[in-house]
């Protein structure tokens, strides 16, 4: 059945860059932020810290998301010298936009293509992401060139809740007025996009694996797998 409308995970299935553990650029900001309070050193090992200690918080099931100031607080700064928490404190959204930001974001093999034949045929297509900052992923995916393709961007530190909570994908077929049964989604993750849109009731469940990581929780099966947006224009 041809889908009113198609909602994509943005990490794995609408773009992808090559992991790296250091963000040398970000904690460079920081380091000048608190006027060197910390080494650079320091403030790397609590990044790196934060973001796996963040990570398993994510592990659960039907998590709310927590605010970018409490992200940071609970697993960044907890520790740090009290002046330099405030300066962290006063510069929270340009800091989450950096920290999810990454270098090297390209939009995956054939979703510019699968976009546009969406586009041709009057298919509405939303983002539905977890992530510290959608501002970030909204420019990159203006600056790609395909945002305005885009009728709704649901993102998870501005809807308060994360995939799996079915809410996510709820919200986006709320704003397109249009039932999730006549819909896709598509994710790169079993435990957290697969399960989400089996909560939801969607149409039809659409892995495109990323080699991510996916142990652990809510295994769900998809009704279809790709490998790339030209697997999904083969089987719109």
């Amino acid at each position: 059945m041809t889908p009113e409308a198609v909602l994509l995970d943005f990490g794995g299935v609408l773009a992808d860059a090559p992991f790296r553990a250091d963000q040398p650029e970000l904690v460079l900001r920081i380091y000048n932020l608190i006027d060197g309070a910390l080494a650079p050193g320091r403030i790397q090992q609590s990044l790196k810290d934060g973001a796996a200690a963040y990570a398993r918080w994510r592990d659960e099931d039907w998590p709310d998301e927590l605010p970018q100031l409490d992200v940071w607080e609970r697993f960044v700064i907890g520790d740090w010298p009290r002046l330099a928490q405030a300066r962290v404190r006063g510069a929270i959204p340009r800091l989450s936009y950096a920290w999810a930001r990454r270098e090297g974001w390209a939009l995956r093999p054939g979703i510019p293509e699968f976009l546009a034949a969406c586009t041709e045929r009057g298919i509405h297509l939303a983002v539905v992401s977890n992530t510290l900052s959608g501002a970030a992923h909204r420019d990159f995916l203006a600056h790609a060139g395909v945002g305005h393709l885009f009728d709704v961007q649901v993102y998870s530190d501005e809807a308060g809740v994360r995939k799996p909570n079915p809410q996510m994908i709820w919200t986006a077929t709320d704003s397109l007025g249009i039932a999730p049964a006549a819909c896709w989604f598509v994710g790169d993750s079993r435990r957290r996009d697969i399960a989400c849109a089996r909560r939801a009731d969607i149409g039809t469940a659409v892995l495109m694996p990323s080699g991510r990581a996916d142990a652990g929780g809510t295994q769900a099966e998809p009704d279809q797998v790709v490998t790339d947006g030209h697997g999904l224009l083969a089987l719109l």
